[in-house]
């Protein structure tokens, strides 16, 4: 059994490495300077957490102690300016902590691109960390790869909006330069593998996918798997700077992020050595076309039921009565209210929403969009409810599928109607002192291309008048609300 330690285990990469090397029966501990953020994952009781900031290399110390390997997924991008320096400084303090501990392995998961060619600031920042953490002469296996294609991986996550986006896409030179995508599985297989290989791996290990291709091949091709047709118009004159004020205003991305990845897109990143093959033969990655399959299938309930547990470390001990937020190709819009009453007493109202007792506020609109829905040939709200007062899991709910009952706690309906996108309502009942409850109340949409954006814009006043309402008289029914 390996000692672990996990930096970064906030982030995209070390969030989903740190259940698998649990599944590997490996002794995990993770490090972050707010270990609060890391409330409301499935795995965070099975690790022990510390405190420690990579910029303050007295925390280290404890958090390296009895460690054998150690994954380093760090970087300060979205810190803004500097950030170059910073990663640097902060991966060098962690090298000299890790010798002193008699730490046994790093292993970094890097950027991939040819320091003989002129590259971007971030890619160079990328490659200048993977330097500074080999400087205190502890084995780093250095794992360079490209575009991470996965839901909610940045780039992916890029490319993602701008083909959903936009039916024409203006394509700057820097859309026709050649990467090599990798599927966000594989990098955690070579992650993985490279933790467990017997000898230490202390060397530059270039990953990526089966497929080379330009980033307007990688559009093109996700807009195949999510069946919408988009033109390419190639343009000879928008820099990546321009591009990235571009993709700021289009995509979610802030504009800290988006310039310094635009600008690392006018580098070719491919594989050149067969090393990875080499020292890690078990591994097989995909192509792209079967990463888009996989990132896509975070859409559905199981997988989105992941990033709805992510986000509630970012509310615990703050309740705002509404949050909207977009990932991972979702938008999610959360309302919560403390309630006088058990969590079974609450479960028990909005489980027995819909049927004949309607949804508690402006029923007459409920009616309405299920007339509108049986128009367009969807379900409509005549199928009701199976038995007025249990639920099961598969029930039809009026123009709703129960998708998933947790009785005393939680209740998520995929909607059936007609739909530019899918979208659920989920319910949570969750116990506070003193006897109380709190009720959550969340609806999610995954817009389909623009039409589905500007569904969800259109109606949003609507629907933030129905849910605000629901919430209202779900918590009157339940008891006092604070």
């Amino acid at each position: 059994m390996t000692h672990i330690l996990v930096t970064g285990a906030t982030g995209y990469i070390g969030g989903r490495l740190v259940p698998q090397l649990l599944d590997g029966d490996h002794t995990v501990r993770v490090v972050a300077r707010d270990p609060t953020r890391l409330d409301g994952r499935s795995w965070k009781e099975r690790v022990e957490v510390v405190s420690g900031d990579m910029l303050a290399p007295e925390t280290l110390r404890p958090a390296l102690a009895g460690v054998h390997a150690a994954f380093y997924l760090i970087h300060s991008m979205r810190g803004g300016t500097g950030y170059r320096e910073r990663d640097v400084r902060a991966a060098a303090a962690f090298a000299a902590a890790a010798r002193d501990a008699g730490v046994q392995r790093i292993i970094y998961l890097g950027g991939l691109g040819d320091e003989d060619h002129d590259l971007s600031e971030h890619l160079r920042s990328r490659q200048e960390t993977g330097s500074a953490l080999r400087s205190a002469g502890v084995p780093v296996c250095e794992l360079r790869a490209a575009v991470v294609v996965g839901a909610g991986s940045l780039s992916f996550e890029m490319i993602r909006h701008l083909t959903e986006r936009l039916p024409a896409m203006i394509c700057p030179r820097w859309v026709y330069t050649r990467t090599q995508p990798i599927a966000v599985d594989d990098v955690l297989s070579y992650l993985v593998a490279a933790v467990e290989r017997r000898q230490p791996v202390d060397e530059v290990v270039e990953i990526g996918g089966t497929d080379v291709i330009t980033y307007a091949e990688m559009m093109l091709g996700y807009a195949r798997a999510r069946g919408l047709r988009r033109r390419m118009i190639p343009v000879p004159v928008l820099t990546p700077r321009l591009s990235s004020h571009w993709v700021y205003w289009v995509t979610p991305l802030p504009r800290s992020m988006a310039v310094p990845l635009i600008e690392g897109l006018r580098s070719e990143v491919v594989v050149h050595s067969p090393r990875a093959r080499e020292l890690f033969p078990d591994v097989d990655p995909m192509g792209y076309d079967e990463a888009v399959r996989r990132a896509l299938s975070a859409l559905a309930a199981a997988a989105v039921e992941t990033s709805w547990a992510d986000a509630l470390g970012g509310w615990q001990g703050d309740l705002e009565p509404l949050t909207l937020t977009k990932r991972e190709g979702m938008i999610t819009e959360t309302r919560r209210v403390v309630i006088d009453a058990s969590p079974e007493r609450v479960f028990s109202i909005f489980t027995g929403l819909g049927g004949d007792r309607g949804w508690l506020y402006l029923d007459s609109a409920w009616k309405l969009r299920g007339l509108l829905d049986r128009v367009f040939g969807g379900v409509g709200l005549r199928r009701g409810r199976r038995d007025p007062d249990e639920l099961r899991a598969g029930d039809a709910l009026d123009f709703w599928r129960v998708e998933a009952i947790e009785a005393p706690r939680l209740l998520r309906l995929r909607a059936e109607m007609k739909l530019p996108g899918a979208a659920w309502l989920q319910f949570e009942a969750l116990p506070r002192e003193g006897g109380q409850t709190l009720l959550l109340q969340t609806a999610l949409f995954a817009p389909k291309g623009l039409g589905g954006l500007a569904y969800w814009y259109a109606l949003y006043p609507v629907h933030k008048a129905i849910f605000s309402g629901m919430i209202a008289r779900l918590a009157t029914h339940g008891g006092t609300t604070t």
